[in-house]
């Protein structure tokens, strides 16, 4: 090779070393961010949704992006996280948007609503519906930015010290029901109760509580609700799917790098999936568990489900009234949900209900 061809390839390398160099630095920042969990450490699963998308987050970053994961209590109330991402106390935060429905109800949609879609529709809806365009608008009003961060799948319908038989005996209940939910069971003549999860066994326990709702066998089990009520019912009509939500101060986003802000998407989009997964493969085992140690399993009876409808639609046709950013969001996802729901007849559910009645 020439002198001449020495120096243009010389040249080439040097202005490509140039060019790269801005990225490769920025990249190579480091960024220490705390994550508030609106969850107790002792659920490995729906806390434990913040430690997978923050331990991703580190491997995708190579361990330049390092984000502390903080049990409820530890820097702030559970209830406190949404306040705590506005103000920017902290970076971020990992909860459900429906505790925070006395702020503004539309917190709820994203989350779970009584009657909703279940957990593969919604992420239908958050990811190619508009849903996600709808949650960060509304977001953006608490200096927020949102990506599905879990879902738990659908519920059961919670722990009772005495049977529910008709609609009349939810009337004087005072039942723990998470987030929005309490509005129906309100109108239905129900006492709702809104405590965090590390709460609920003591209220029961004590009787300051009727009846008490939180996820489903294998969380339920190892909060030892089977030990204070003896009638677990199904299903949680007011959480079809419950999607966790990882919220994050909008300065503190705009702050990253786009290898930073890509990083966080893809870990908040893993932990959404092994979520799901994590419960969809232990519920089965704890049920089994709890039936064998006398847990008496109920369904709700029709017309409880059908009264609980009812009084779901009262309560959103009111809401459409008055709430504009309810009425934006929620009108999109029934549309879309409608749509689902013609679909779902003729494939999951048939198939799903064909499966369930043979023997293998």
């Amino acid at each position: 090779m020439d002198r001449r061809s020495i120096i243009k390839h010389a040249g080439i390398a040097g202005v490509l070393a140039a060019g790269a160099a801005p990225a490769a630095h920025a990249q190579a920042a480091s960024v220490r961010w705390r994550l508030a969990s609106s969850f107790p450490k002792s659920l490995d699963t729906i806390y434990g949704g913040a430690e997978v998308f923050a331990k991703k987050v580190g491997e995708l970053t190579g361990g330049k992006f390092q984000i502390s994961v903080h049990a409820a209590g530890e820097l702030m109330p559970a209830f406190g996280v949404v306040d705590g991402v506005q103000q920017g106390s902290i970076e971020a935060a990992h909860t459900a948007g429906y505790y925070f429905f006395g702020k503004n109800e539309a917190f709820a949609i994203g989350a779970a609503i009584p009657f909703g879609m279940n957990s593969r529709q919604l992420s239908a809806w958050m990811f190619e519906g508009n849903g996600l365009k709808l949650t960060r608008e509304f977001y953006a009003k608490y200096s927020a930015v949102n990506f599905p961060c879990g879902n738990t799948g659908a519920q059961m319908g919670g722990w009772f010290r005495k049977e529910i038989k008709t609609p009349e005996d939810i009337k004087g209940l005072k039942f723990r029901i998470g987030g929005f939910a309490g509005r129906v069971i309100e109108r239905m003549g129900g006492v709702p109760q809104n405590i965090p999860g590390g709460e609920i066994y003591q209220a029961l326990e004590k009787g300051t509580i009727d009846a008490a709702e939180w996820i489903g066998p294998y969380d339920d089990q190892k909060l030892g609700f089977n030990k204070v009520a003896p009638y677990y019912y199904y299903p949680g009509w007011w959480e079809g799917a419950l999607q966790l939500d990882l919220l994050v101060n909008q300065k503190a986003y705009d702050a990253l790098s786009p290898e930073y802000k890509a990083a966080v998407e893809a870990a908040s989009a893993f932990a959404h999936v092994d979520m799901q997964a994590k419960y969809d493969a232990r519920n089965p085992t704890a049920l089994k568990q709890l039936v064998g140690a006398k847990t008496k399993v109920v369904a709700f009876p029709k017309p409880v489900l059908d009264a609980s409808f009812k009084a779901a639609m009262e309560v959103y046709k009111d809401l459409d009234a008055k709430n504009a950013d309810w009425k934006k969001i929620y009108d999109d996802y029934r549309a879309f949900q409608k749509d689902q729901l013609i679909w779902a007849r003729f494939a999951e559910a048939r198939f799903d209900s064909y499966m369930q009645g043979v023997q293998l």
